[in-house]
């Protein structure tokens, strides 16, 4: 009985080590953590969602394994391998950078979709991390990582509430320049997100969009309106 339990183990073993079913437990550990932000991002209706931070965190773990996997194929007299176990991993970095860098978007003067390349590129770590045998640091960047999308919201949601952006028709006459006119807006905390003008027989018209506390719109608009050469200024 002890020799065919002793055998049955060292099957079960040879049989692990055959379909590398340790390997295929990082994956699904990967494929657990990265659904978790996967998840969260979803829910929230971003762009890169359950499927796309999966598939970034299963793909850093198996390019860390074959990473690991490779450089040990040959050893040198004294015990070292041959290859380099960083080279793969590295290149992870790159190419989870041009990711991140397809999910930022600039238009109109704004720029969008930070935090969704931030999210991947972290993504991209805890599958490294789960490749490399890391579960701990693994599983405790997912737990930070849902932390400060999860936690964090509501304050995010304060401060943007604490905030306004307005638009602002400002006409001024004829050839009056924009910077003196930047400087009075700017002194009242007041951030100008776009601005376009337009010359009149009769005037020149700056078209503004604002972002401020709110509070400080009615404080800048009086203060416009006490210029000399400010001829109107309408908000909506």
């Amino acid at each position: 009985m002890v020799v065919a339990a002793a055998e049955l183990t060292q099957a079960a073993t040879t049989l692990a080590e055959t379909l590398r079913l340790s390997v295929l437990g990082k994956l699904l550990l990967a494929t657990v953590l990265g659904g978790a932000v996967g998840l969260e991002r979803e829910m929230a209706g971003k762009p890169a969602g359950l499927r796309t931070n999966i598939l970034i965190c299963v793909g850093a773990a198996l390019f860390t394994q074959l990473s690991v996997d490779m450089a040990t194929i040959g050893f040198t007299p004294d015990g070292r391998p041959y290859g380099d176990t960083t080279r793969i991993t590295a290149q992870i970095v790159s190419g989870i950078g041009f990711l991140g860098a397809g999910a930022i978007l600039h238009g109109g003067g704004a720029v969008v979709g930070l935090t969704t390349a931030a999210t991947i590129w972290v993504v991209g770590a805890i599958g490294a991390a789960v490749g490399a045998g890391a579960y701990v640091e693994a599983c405790g960047g997912t737990l930070v990582i849902m932390g400060i999308l999860v936690g964090l919201r509501p304050v995010e949601h304060r401060l943007m509430a604490k905030r306004r952006r307005i638009h602002a028709t400002l006409r001024v006459k004829p050839g009056v320049p924009f910077d003196e006119l930047q400087k009075i807006i700017e002194s009242q905390g007041i951030h100008i997100f776009t601005r376009r003008t337009y010359e009149h027989d009769t005037d020149r018209t700056f078209e503004l969009d604002l972002i401020g506390a709110t509070k400080q719109f009615d404080v800048l608009i009086d203060l416009l309106r006490s210029q000399q050469d400010v001829v109107s200024i309408t908000t909506d």
